[in-house]
């Protein structure tokens, strides 16, 4: 079995077109960036946190244009 195939703890990644870390590698997405694009892509599924995830992927945002760009976002 591939490991894209498994999840750990559900099922939520696995149900759209592409998991997001196929996105992130296909894209050389970082850390921060990668982390936005799974909980976005998370938020309103089943085993999503809704509100938690669209406020987790803000604040990576905030760290991120503070980490890569200087100065307080």
């Amino acid at each position: 079995m591939s490991a894209l195939e498994k999840q750990v703890g559900g099922g939520h990644y696995r149900v759209g077109g592409i998991q997001p870390v196929q996105y992130a590698e296909a894209n050389e997405l970082r850390f921060l960036e990668a982390c936005v694009v799974k909980r976005v892509t998370r938020h309103n599924r089943e085993g999503g946190k809704g509100r938690q995830d669209i406020e987790k992927a803000i604040h990576e945002l905030q760290l991120l244009l503070e980490l890569r760009y200087g100065g307080e976002s």
